[in-house]
């Protein structure tokens, strides 16, 4: 975790240049312009702890890369939605207490969620569908987008539960899609991308009755990556649980099979990943 932590401070970049850190499930460090933007950090093992039951056991497959604890430099912290692999309690009161400047966006809906697990609530921006928010110290925008966790799920004031994470670094288009699947206008929303970071794990009958709600599976991600004419797919949510894993071999072998020319980098945890136009 300390070799992890010096690489993120210690990576240097030209300018136009995106870092990105790999930490697991759909989670991940990005380093633009002396800014570091934290999206779905499940650092614990929280979910094993707490959501096991009869039918379904969350068991991780391999431990966090580094520790909430450790990420005292953090500037944004991103969260999609709910999901405790998503907004994990453990990860975000860890810190919390480590870090006083970071910011905290989440969806609006979920705001009174992340406050109760001790952000400040002065810290917490809360996103809403299509409207822009600023990164300051980065010359960096992030317009959050609707997604459908197999459906579009809205509260009584029609604000989205699930988002994802549009971001223009300087004219560089990162899209992160937390969970979600493709829906009618979602191409229209995203317009030209550069990085199309996409779950690949799929959605079945049977682990829905289970409680376990999907997202796109890697046919799907490739054609809306290919459909909004991003440069590189980054494959996400196919390795942390058996239930919704999806062997890098098979990722490949779609990706591969697409016939087109793609570009895609399948992450080991813990990897450093630099994407330059």
């Amino acid at each position: 975790m300390k070799n992890l932590k010096e690489k993120m401070l210690n990576t240097k970049l030209t300018d136009g240049q995106i870092a990105l850190f790999y930490l697991g499930q759909e989670g991940f460090l990005v380093q633009y312009n002396g800014v570091y933007l934290l999206i779905d950090a499940y650092l614990s093992d929280y979910v094993d702890r707490n959501c096991c039951s009869d039918e379904v056991r969350w068991v991780r497959n391999y431990p966090a890369p580094i520790s909430g604890g450790a990420l005292d430099f953090v500037d944004y912290v991103f969260c999609s939605h709910a999901h405790y692999d998503h907004a994990d309690p453990d990860t975000l009161k860890a810190i919390s207490a480590a870090n006083g400047k970071a910011k905290y966006i989440v969806p609006a809906p979920v705001a009174d969620t992340i406050s109760d697990y001790g952000v400040d609530p002065k810290n917490i921006v809360r996103a809403y569908d299509g409207i822009p928010i600023p990164l300051a110290g980065c010359d960096g925008i992030v317009t959050p987008v609707a997604a459908a966790h197999e459906q579009l799920h809205a509260d009584e004031n029609g604000n989205y539960r699930e988002l994802g994470y549009k971001f223009d670094l300087h004219g560089t288009m990162l899209f992160h899609a937390g969970d979600c699947c493709v829906y009618d206008g979602l191409c229209d929303k995203l317009g030209k991308l550069d990085v199309a970071m996409l779950p690949v794990n799929g959605r079945d009958y049977f682990r829905l009755q289970r409680g376990i709600v999907g997202n796109m599976d890697v046919n799907e991600a490739i054609e809306l990556a290919v459909s909004t004419g991003a440069e590189l797919l980054v494959p996400m949510h196919f390795d942390l649980y058996e239930v919704n894993r999806v062997s890098a071999a098979c990722v490949a072998q779609c990706l591969e099979q697409s016939g087109g020319n793609l570009c895609y980098h399948i992450f080991r945890p813990g990897e450093r990943f630099i994407f330059e136009k």
